[in-house]
């Protein structure tokens, strides 16, 4: 009889523990569902942030480009009403 009490117990607390692993698990992949839902926002920000930095460095160097010509514009009509 003890050794059917020892197998019983054994047995209980295997499945004992099996339900705290599955509620472990389920409450991880919960987690995981959420962390990877923020993942997703914070690459979307990124990505847009990105995009935002490289419109204003492209603006930046059409400025300066514009200001480049602008500035030989002025030297040639200031070279040439000097003249």
């Amino acid at each position: 009889m003890e050794q059917q009490e020892s197998k019983l117990i054994l047995i209980t607390e295997f499945i004992e523990q099996k339900l705290r692993k599955e509620q472990e698990l389920e409450f991880y992949l919960k987690e995981l569902t959420e962390l990877n839902r923020k993942i997703g926002f914070l690459r979307a920000e990124v990505d847009l942030t990105n995009t935002i930095i490289n419109m204003i460095k492209r603006e930046q160097v059409y400025d300066i480009k514009e200001e480049m010509i602008a500035n030989n514009e002025n030297k040639l009509i200031g070279g040439s009403a000097s003249e």
